[in-house]
């Protein structure tokens, strides 16, 4: 079921393409972690953790819409259908497609899919040979798909995703910090990958941050500095985290989150 936010003449709606539980134990992902903080990232966040304490995952992608009937742009693209990339770890399929419909949005008004990184369970949606949002561009940073392009083990998103957009022209390869058009500006926050983004949208005096895997878990709200173990490099991951928690709560920002359960949240936990 989606959720959304107005932000001055802009809708943001959250698209949950599926749950499931985490392949590591969140204690094991997040070492740093106290029992404390887990204890207050539980208070403030208590759907990410299952019955049996398992860490359970949304995997959400975010529309970014004019009004009620303007063209969309969709953040992120979810884990895909049962064949996709994600399906060795992630609960594929996912229901993008159907969450998209039933948002009352036609997969022909999505105009571009910026991807905030190219792990799997971000991009499932996007690969063309999979993806009903045959429009839209994709956006990407140059960091990521250098990387992505020059390692032998991730050559899987190269393979299906990278190069047949570029066959298709709807690769859009962007440098950091880059203006998608009114309210809506892409963050460069690197860490996670040498490539990741988030998208900031502004209007009315309100805004919002969509995160991606800047943040994974609450736990990282009541201590920014804590790294995930999936962070490519975890130094850097703090620093774009901290640097953009920090600019949110100085603007009152909301955040719009990938994996947590809830799909909206303030900065501190």
């Amino acid at each position: 079921m989606s959720a959304l936010r107005r932000i001055g003449p802009l809708t943001v709606i959250a698209l949950q393409d599926a749950e499931g539980p985490h392949f590591d134990r969140r204690e094991d992902a997040i070492p740093g972690a106290t029992g404390d903080q887990w204890a207050a990232a539980d208070r403030f966040d208590p759907g990410a953790r299952a019955e049996d304490g398992r860490w359970w995952l949304r995997f959400r992608s975010f529309a970014i819409r004019y009004g009620d009937s303007g063209p969309v742009t969709l953040v992120d693209a979810g884990i895909g259908p049962a064949h996709s990339l994600a399906a060795d770890w992630a609960p594929v399929p996912g229901q993008l497609p159907e969450e998209v419909a039933a948002a009352g949005i036609a997969a022909e008004d999505v105009e571009a899919i910026v991807l905030t990184h190219l792990h799997t369970d971000h991009i499932g949606w996007a690969v063309p040979a999979d993806s009903p949002f045959t429009n839209a561009r994709v956006v990407v940073q140059r960091a990521d798909v250098e990387a992505y392009a020059a390692a032998s083990a991730w050559s899987r998103q190269e393979e299906v995703l990278l190069e047949p957009l570029r066959r298709l022209g709807r690769l859009h390869v962007v440098d950091g910090d880059t203006e998608l058009g009114p309210g809506k500006k892409i963050i460069f926050t690197p860490g996670h990958t040498p490539g990741h983004q988030s998208v900031l949208v502004e209007g009315g005096g309100d805004s919002l941050l969509i995160t991606g895997d800047l943040l994974v878990h609450a736990v990282q709200l009541v201590d920014p500095s804590l790294a995930y173990g999936h962070d490519m490099d975890a130094d850097l991951a703090r620093i774009s985290r901290h640097a953009a928690l920090t600019t949110a709560r100085t603007g009152d920002s909301w955040l719009a989150v990938s994996h947590l359960g809830q799909p909206y949240c303030r900065t501190e936990a």
